[in-house]
């Protein structure tokens, strides 16, 4: 059984899929651009597109009954390689150990042209 998870605390789908789905006790949530979900807009710079991301991410495991704690996995992709400090910085930031396992890779092009984009997976 699935169940699809929303909240309008981020940003809404921009196509044909869900913010989150719960199945078996675990939280799929798909990759979260850094979109302010009250004025539509992304912010200027990696650090700050990496903190409105993982704020969207925030919202959703809150939704779904989670914290960063529940977090098992994570997928980060940026538009450039270069980014990876910055975004690791603000990353490390919102787990406090036991972090989950994570890829983190450059892509050629992020929808809306962001820099940073983040999905996750948690465990309930």
């Amino acid at each position: 059984m699935k169940k699809v998870i929303a909240t309008t605390k981020a940003p809404g789908a921009i196509g044909p899929y869900s913010q989150a789905i719960e199945a078996n006790g675990m939280v799929f949530i798909s990759g979260q651009l850094p979109i302010n979900p009250a004025t539509g807009e992304m912010p200027e710079g990696v650090t700050a597109q990496t903190e409105q991301s993982l704020k969207n991410l925030e919202a959703i495991l809150n939704e779904a009954g989670c914290t960063f704690d529940n977090v098992v996995k994570s997928t980060c992709y940026l538009a450039d390689m270069s980014y990876f400090g910055e975004m690791n910085a603000v990353y490390g930031k919102y787990f406090k150990g036991d972090y989950p396992a994570r890829a983190a890779f450059a892509v050629k092009e992020l929808p809306k042209k962001a820099l940073v984009e983040i999905e996750m997976i948690a465990a309930k």
